[in-house]
């Protein structure tokens, strides 16, 4: 069981911060984000969350603290100015000056936790050490109180807010029935594991206007004639895979995030348990806000619009998987091309097209170099956890990209999957800045 993933990171910071957004004196400790985050995260891979309802898990987690900061600083937009289903009053029943915000928005990351992870009782521990600490930091036992009322208080709006997404329906929808031959996806080894999520088209978006607004164009059409075009792509994936580089394998390893991969050994099966790809990104934004030296109310603000992209990008990618439904690389291959062929990183359970890894990296590199610049560098360390980095990047774009390219190198996504997924990605990035703007929500860094 893991109980805790240490995400420390460097980086560098290229370009101009308004001053009023970074912080005029260290946070202390107990308004560490990244630390909260972390907890959640923990009880997430311990759940075996698959990715489209982790970065949905991510999204909530981060609105109570984001609704607690707009209360205190009229400088940071509401919610419902950009997001149109959040109705929900934010008002909370304590005086302001009766609770430190901070802690409340710090303490709501936990208790959302808490109350929506199947596993979330876990959290219980993290809460109780959390007061601890405010204690150790000489906090008024008023303060502490009245903190984690309106914590709670929060939560329950934010959860309120979730019950009408569709989320809990899913559930009494048709089980996914894999069609076996021709383009369709189907189950992979070694476990062959059911669809992840089919229907999480229903599950009402953030910000995007729906999961059919940004329809990639058609993926190549399936083929086993050795002169089409898809045959060329499925040979380009085995092809890479006969001779990788150090570095192409380095690359494929540090982006796996796969919440749940299984190798054998004999006649047992051993199963691996590591971060989802939205709590890398998650991780990404938290080094972001850190190395920026952003002030909390800042940093709340961009980690909760990550956690939207997120949110929105897999409703999107989601849509298009089981319209589109293709086959993967090693099915193919393995009908094909080489019947014992096996790629590098173990074949995600849903099909083939779009990659959500160039979706959800594009659209959160978008918004991110909207809120923190086009050349914002930093140093990556998220995957030290499970053996692999760091890696440095010039740029959120630049991690983008490399991470839907590690899905060739990994041999589980084909070309055009990936590069018209990066499309896909950016398009609802593009959405999400645009109404960004329009709701007046700023830059936190110019260029």
């Amino acid at each position: 069981m893991i109980k805790r993933i240490l995400i420390l990171a460097s980086a560098i910071i290229i370009g101009q911060f308004s001053h009023a957004q970074q912080a005029k004196t260290p946070q202390p400790d107990y308004l560490a984000l990244d630390k909260a985050i972390n907890s959640v995260s923990a009880v997430m891979i311990h759940d075996v969350v698959n990715p489209p309802a982790a970065a949905r898990y991510y999204n909530y987690f981060m609105m109570g603290a984001y609704n607690l900061v707009t209360l205190h600083n009229k400088d940071i937009v509401p919610i419902g100015n950009f997001i149109k289903s959040y109705k929900i009053d934010n008002t909370i029943s304590l005086p302001a000056n009766s609770y430190d915000y901070r802690i409340a928005a710090v303490y709501s990351i936990l208790e959302l936790g808490k109350q929506m992870l199947p596993s979330g009782f876990m959290l219980q521990d993290d809460e109780d050490k959390y007061i601890e600490l405010l204690k150790k930091n000489n906090i008024a036992e008023a303060v502490i109180k009245s903190s984690v009322a309106v914590a709670v208080e929060m939560s329950n709006k934010v959860i309120a807010f979730s019950r009408s997404d569709n989320y809990n329906r899913l559930s009494g929808k048709l089980r996914y029935t894999p069609v076996k031959g021709g383009k369709n996806w189907y189950p992979t080894p070694p476990m062959y594991m059911e669809a992840v999520e089919p229907n999480w088209k229903t599950v009402r978006p953030m910000m995007i206007d729906s999961a059919q607004q940004f329809i990639p164009v058609r993926p190549t059409p399936f083929s086993t004639d050795s002169t089409s075009e898809f045959y060329r792509q499925a040979y380009e994936v085995y092809k890479i895979s006969q001779h990788p580089s150090t570095e192409q394998l380095n690359i494929a390893s540090f982006w796996d995030c796969n919440p749940f991969a299984v190798t054998t050994s004999g006649h047992m099966m051993i199963g691996f348990k590591k971060i989802s790809p939205g709590g890398h990104w998650m991780n990404i934004a938290g080094i972001a806000v850190k190395k920026a030296n952003l002030s909390f109310d800042a940093s709340v603000q961009v980690l909760a619009l990550e956690g939207i992209t997120l949110m929105d990008a897999f409703i999107s990618c989601w849509d298009e998987k089981y319209r589109s439904n293709g086959i993967r690389p090693e099915t193919y291959i393995n009908r094909y091309i080489d019947v014992k062929w096996m790629p590098f990183l173990q074949t995600p359970p849903f099909p083939e097209y779009p990659s959500g890894h160039a979706v959800l990296s594009n659209a959160s590199a978008t918004v991110l170099s909207y809120l923190l610049g086009d050349h914002f560098a930093y140093a990556d360390d998220s995957e030290i956890p499970y053996g692999v980095g760091p890696r440095s990047f010039k740029s959120f774009m630049q991690a983008a990209e490399e991470a839907s390219v590690s899905r060739f190198y990994g041999g589980i996504h084909f070309k055009d999957a990936i590069e018209n997924g990066n499309s896909q990605g950016r398009q609802v990035g593009a959405d999400i800045v645009k109404k960004l703007k329009a709701a007046q929500l700023k830059p936190l860094m110019s260029n």
